[in-house]
């Protein structure tokens, strides 16, 4: 029997999303109005590390002024909302389609190496995805709500962002410098307008959760394997997904070698997954038309948030 489809955030270890191959049952679980205490120790852990990485962001020493932690709030609550729009998406849809489910597992990581203070969040799906119009819900439905989220954020911290001016020839900005995709590009030139070569933003933590919601959503969607792009592509192109997995990890190493090292360390996360997306026990029954609009635009937002090199460090 073929395993479930995982539905994992970009930024967890696939061991801790793995799912739990279980027999599905006529009757799903009820929604748990008792939440297992590990999900609200996790969400309270990841609130603490990406409030102490807004806050070391805004020049916060945690353990020299721990009082001015409060500084990382801008970042942290929107960074949380953005994940947890995105999990909700997965849980919701898979609720509809009567699979069972778990809360979001909520991920914290130091701030330190790890700039934005969490690995991301993962849901565990312990039944089997019956058929396609319910893995391109499910797994469609995360990456969307995350983009949505993300989006009013990024517009609200762009005007609240400041805009520096270099002086002509004054050569590159020093520091990281972060990549722009068409979608941010669009946002910036809506919120802010068309700006000079010489004016470049310092961006507000809102406006940085914001941007790290677009990055998310990006990987998330690499239509490889069991990311979230894994199950649009399966649902939409069915076995012909295996090909596109591979040129899209091709292109990955690419992308690695010339633009941005850290794109090797998802393509060897994505060689430990595996390109052989299992097809759902119903694989037969097709997708309708609305359904595959939303592919199609689930696609759109995969291209658009693209940035070959997300991160760039001058010095």
């Amino acid at each position: 029997m073929n395993e479930p489809p995982e539905i994992k955030s970009p930024l967890s270890p696939p061991w801790l999303a793995a799912t739990e191959p279980e027999p599905q049952t006529s009757s799903h679980r009820e929604f748990p109005y008792h939440i297992p205490p590990i999900h609200i120790i996790l969400f309270l852990a990841t609130g603490l590390t990406t409030l102490t990485a807004g806050a070391m962001q805004q020049g916060v020493i945690p353990w020299e002024t721990p009082w001015q932690l409060y500084k990382g709030l801008p970042f942290s609550l929107s960074l949380l909302l953005i994940l947890l729009f995105h999990e909700m998406g997965h849980y919701l849809l898979a609720r509809y389609h009567r699979l069972d489910v778990s809360l979001p597992y909520f991920l914290p990581a130091p701030p330190i190496p790890f700039l934005i203070g969490t690995l991301g969040a993962f849901i565990r799906i312990r039944s089997p995805i019956l058929n396609k119009p319910a893995l391109l819900d499910v797994g469609a439905a995360g990456p969307l709500c995350g983009v949505l989220a993300a989006l009013p954020v990024l517009v609200f911290g762009l005007q609240l962002s400041e805009i520096k001016i270099m002086p002509t020839g004054a050569g590159e900005l020093e520091g990281i410098i972060l990549g722009e995709s068409l979608l941010f590009k669009f946002m910036c030139w809506l919120t802010l307008g068309s700006l000079p070569d010489t004016h470049h933003i310092v961006m507000h933590p809102m406006a940085f959760a914001g941007w790290i919601g677009l990055l998310v959503t990006n990987i998330n969607l690499i239509p490889v394997g069991q990311l979230d792009g894994g199950h649009v592509s399966y649902a939409l192109f069915g076995d012909r997904s295996q090909q596109i997995a591979k040129i899209f990890y091709g292109a990955l190493i690419l992308c690695g070698l010339v633009a941005w090292y850290g794109w090797l360390f998802w393509a060897i996360l994505l060689l430990f997954l595996g390109f052989v997306h299992p097809p759902p026990l119903h694989y037969w029954i097709p997708l309708d038309k609305k359904r595959r609009v939303i592919g199609y635009i689930t696609i759109a937002v995969f291209l658009l948030t693209f940035m070959p090199a997300p991160f760039q460090i001058h010095f």
